[in-house]
């Protein structure tokens, strides 16, 4: 289930222009609290189907529109919504034009969960 988190933008620190890039989410750490990272993401296109055996990952859209798919139907976010994706839930972000989103998960979180491919990456950036 999607929900809507009111009046939130995203202003603040700017991720800059998107640039075609072959890894298409890659993800920046902006603060770490409580065992998680708070993570600024600006994407566009389709990742990979995967799934985190032992987190929870949620997503909250600051600009555009973003697409979860799940194996049983979609999920579209708009601005100020977000979903929390259930740990072993298999997904794949979608967005079909630019979209800026905060990503909340655990330290241990690796981009593609289950699935080791030239788009995971071990070591994020800080912004």
């Amino acid at each position: 289930m999607a929900c809507t988190f009111g009046g939130f933008h995203g202003e603040g620190e700017s991720l800059g222009e998107v640039r075609p890039d072959p890894r298409v989410l890659v993800p920046r750490i902006a603060a770490q609290l409580n065992g998680q990272y708070l993570k600024l993401a600006k994407f566009k296109g389709e990742f990979v189907w995967h799934q985190h055996e032992n987190e929870d990952e949620l997503f909250l859209v600051t600009k555009g529109s973003l697409t979860i798919q799940f194996r049983d139907g979609d999920v579209v976010l708009g601005e100020g919504e977000f979903i929390v994706v259930p740990a072993g839930v298999d997904h794949r972000p979608v967005a079909a034009k630019e979209v800026q989103a905060i990503l909340l998960e655990p330290i241990s979180t690796l981009n593609t969960g289950n699935v080791r491919n030239e788009r995971t990456i071990a070591d994020l950036e800080w912004i």
